[in-house]
């Protein structure tokens, strides 16, 4: 009776002592990233029978368990991605909101002054001191567009780099989570949870949801897939597949695209399953924001340009000779062609000169044109995705003449970036 009373008494201190410890470990750890509290799971021993009935033989200590929520991390995670996402695109449209001051250290007042200075040479126009203002303004004006177009593409390069090395941090995490994994698997033969292998798998989990949305989903043997782009496996048990930021099927170096790779392929996920994280506002900001403050800026330094370049070409200097181009206008650039075309057709892009000119319906945006054969296709206008049916060539639309050289066959794209 005293063995068995002792017995009972020294698994109630030891069940209890692991208590007290898990207790102080909780303590321990209330500031350590990622852990949740820990429990320990005690369960009466059972007594065995004897004619007056079953006597307990005491207390024993089970396993230690998780105070966790499945669904509150998973809400945690969404939140803190679209959070990330939010907070990248905010911080980059402040820094291109200061592109474009207002008052008169902006376009628009350099703009305003060069066609008042005209105004003074169509009062007196055999006054050099107002003809030399106009080359003074035409001047400021010029250098403020190419400042602010030097500014966009400097913006451009930064975000490039921030979107290679947050593709970097997703690498590095899906790496730590694949290892990860194989020590819960390996742990998990025990018969026991590791407590803590979960907490680290679920904070670099949190820490990747940040950069780009994930969803999980878990396997018998303990280990926890993470998907990209609702379907795209960037850790597969104890592997992890590698993303990377590659430019569009157009070669648009203004524009980027996230490629995840394995094995000796690469697949592209499309940017409107990525969902949320720091990447997702970055190439929301690179792909849209930035591409339409540059198409802004671009029509409207063509249109001033086109536009005065063509009235003073009709006006006579002081000695009576017909005027000739007052703005050095660059040419505008080819439609790009996408890396699956198959056709021999090129795009020539030049703003419409007949039956008028097309410098006032000129719109600010890119055009995206599929061939259906040789002369037919649609052209869509990117920024509303409105579609533009053609059955010959050349293509006219918002201001500007398509021209067409070679021969384009079906399914063939061209991206056009006029700005």
């Amino acid at each position: 009776m005293s063995n068995g009373l002792q017995n009972i008494g020294s698994g109630a201190l030891l069940a209890n002592q692991r208590v007290l410890q898990t207790t102080g470990n909780n303590i321990a750890n209330v500031n350590t990233p990622g852990y949740s509290r820990q429990s320990v799971l005690l369960n009466s021993i059972e007594g065995p029978f004897t004619g007056s009935g079953y006597y307990g033989q005491g207390v024993e200590a089970t396993t230690v368990l998780r105070s966790h929520s499945e669904f509150l991390t998973r809400q945690v995670a969404l939140s803190g991605a679209v959070a990330a996402s939010d907070s990248a695109r905010s911080d980059n449209l402040k820094r291109l909101e200061q592109l474009f001051p207002g008052g008169s250290a902006g376009i628009g007042a350099s703009v305003g002054n060069f066609l008042n200075a005209f105004s003074d040479v169509a009062s007196t126009p055999t006054d050099l001191s107002a003809r030399t203002a106009v080359l003074g303004q035409a001047d400021e004006m010029a250098a403020r567009f190419r400042s602010t177009a030097e500014n966009l593409d400097s913006l451009g390069r930064d975000v490039k780099a921030q979107l290679e090395s947050t593709a970097n941090s997703i690498n590095s995490l899906a790496t730590r989570i694949a290892a990860v994994n194989a020590q819960i698997i390996q742990s998990q033969g025990n018969g026991q949870t590791p407590n803590d292998l979960l907490d680290r798998r679920e904070l670099l989990i949190k820490e990747l949801s940040t950069l780009i949305k994930v969803t999980t989903i878990p396997a018998e043997n303990g280990s926890l897939s993470v998907f990209l782009g609702g379907s795209q496996p960037l850790v597969l048990g104890i592997t992890a597949a590698k993303v990377s930021i590659t430019t569009d099927s157009f070669g648009d170096r203004d524009r980027s695209t996230l490629s995840i790779d394995r094995g000796d392929k690469s697949f592209v996920i499309d940017e409107s399953t990525i969902g949320g994280g720091a990447i997702s506002g970055l190439m929301r900001f690179q792909n849209t924001d930035l591409v339409d403050a540059q198409n802004l800026l671009g029509r409207m330094a063509l249109a001033i340009g086109t536009a005065v370049n063509a009235q003073h070409q009709l006006g006579l200097d002081l000695k009576g000779a017909t005027g000739s181009s007052l703005f050095n206008m660059a040419g505008i650039s080819d439609a790009l062609a996408a890396d699956t075309n198959s056709g021999t057709a090129a795009i020539q892009v030049a703003v419409r000169s007949t039956p008028t000119s097309g410098v006032t319906e000129l719109a600010p945006s890119n055009y995206e044109i599929v061939f259906t054969g040789a002369g037919a296709g649609s052209i869509k206008r990117l920024t509303d995705g409105q579609l533009t049916a053609f059955t010959a060539v050349p293509l006219q639309i918002d201001g500007l003449e398509l021209q067409v050289s070679g021969s384009a066959a079906a399914g063939d794209r061209f991206l056009v970036t006029p700005y």
